[in-house]
């Protein structure tokens, strides 16, 4: 479970848009991550998906009418709005913007957003050419200038056969929203966190790499969860298919040499430093500028070079600037403590993630032992990534503390 969204209580609107049925999806997905969520709809969403499907998947009464009552005789709108950590409108018309931006209540949607004094999340979907009338912008700057945030629509097939801006952003990007909300004023605040993810690749020709198994995981787990606890992140990420977090400012690292001037350039405004990317140790001495044909030779020979040492220059950096918490991880196939020891002192770091290979790469779940600087040492037990990265990021918020 998602820990900045365990025990929270999300209030979702949903409004009379074709989208609405992706509004489950949502629902669903909350749901599962340990939230609470608490449904309002209007009756124009009500004829795209029916509230029985959303009360089968958060086992919640949902209200559907302004006048509307809970079974506990409260007065809905009123009971739902007081109670909510958060208000989600998803998908949010041009009509309910328009009624939002002027304090109109005439419906369970509207109602509820005027008597809540929770974080609002607006979600709008419609024809692009809604979207784009100045009286609809005029109505999202409104709402951003009270203090709403905006999932922009997205651009794609429209319902109406027209293809175009005005697609409901996807459904992991409006739950990225939640938690970066949610995590405002947590134990990070005002706290700059760099990680760094993935495998970096060392071209041969301008077709073939050097590359490593690294899935990036474990830094982008990092990463999400930092952001959840009110970090400013800025993620580093070499080679990676996953999809990149909102509310992270996102840098493409594709070789040892791009991450180490991004890490260079990022560290001086920075608290800490995570480097979980799977950085190469080697990169041929000299790339083909054309591919490298088969040909008839049964064998290829390449001669490679040292990368430079990343978190070597950040110790090097940190010893002539300033104190920055740094922390590595190790992947070892033999003697895993052993050598994690040699790399905590040999690169100055305050903690090192030492875990086996097998567990390292690819997979959801993880096994790891911390080890301080100070000579703790914690062995976890196997669980998965983003539970990891919430241990790594306790001993971090411990440090951080003013």
């Amino acid at each position: 479970m998602i820990r900045v969204l365990q025990g929270k209580t999300i209030l979702l609107g949903v409004t009379g848009s074709i989208a609405a049925y992706k509004a489950a999806g949502l629902a669903s997905q909350l749901t599962q991550a340990g939230a609470t969520v608490d449904v309002v709809m209007t009756r124009e969403a009500t004829q795209f998906i029916t509230p029985l499907t959303f009360e089968a998947l958060t086992h919640r009464h949902v209200v559907t009418d302004v006048m509307a009552l809970l079974p506990d005789s409260q007065i809905g709108h009123v009971a739902l709005a007081r109670r909510a950590d958060i208000f989600v409108i998803a998908p949010a018309t041009a009509h309910t913007l328009a009624k939002l931006a002027h304090g109109l209540a005439d419906d369970a949607v509207s109602a509820t957003a005027l008597d809540t004094r929770a974080p609002l999340v607006i979600v709008p979907a419609m024809e692009t050419g809604m979207w784009e009338h100045a009286a609809t912008q005029e109505n999202v700057a409104t709402l951003v200038a009270r203090g709403a945030v905006i999932v922009e629509p997205g651009e794609g097939h429209l319902a109406s056969g027209a293809s175009g801006r005005g697609r409901l952003a996807d459904v992991d990007d409006i739950v990225d929203t939640i938690r970066a909300v949610l995590g405002r004023g947590g134990d990070l605040t005002r706290r700059v966190i760099v990680v760094t993810a993935g495998g970096t690749q060392e071209p041969i020709d301008p077709v073939r790499v050097i590359a490593n198994r690294s899935s990036g995981k474990m830094g982008f787990a990092l990463a999400e969860a930092a952001r959840d606890r009110g970090a400013r992140v800025v993620l580093i990420s070499g080679a990676t298919a996953l999809r990149i977090p909102r509310g992270i400012e996102f840098i493409s690292a594709p070789s040892a040499r791009d991450m180490r001037a991004a890490v260079l350039d990022a560290i001086p405004n920075a608290d800490a430093l995570v480097m979980a990317a799977a950085v190469a140790d080697f990169r041929p001495a000299r790339a083909a500028e054309q591919k490298i044909k088969k040909g008839t030779t049964e064998t290829l020979t390449l001669e490679l070079m040292k990368n430079p040492d990343i978190l070597q220059d950040v110790g090097a950096w940190k010893a002539q600037n300033r104190k920055i918490l740094v922390v590595g991880f190790a992947a070892e196939t033999q003697d895993l403590l052993a050598n994690a020891r040699t790399k905590l002192a040999s690169k100055d770091l305050d903690l090192i993630v030492a875990n086996p290979v097998p567990s390292a790469f690819g997979s959801d779940m993880n096994q790891a032992t911390l080890l301080e600087r100070r000579g703790a040492v914690t062995e976890l037990p196997p669980m998965a990534k983003e539970d990891l990265a919430e241990k790594i990021l306790d001993w971090m918020a411990e440090r951080l503390k003013p």
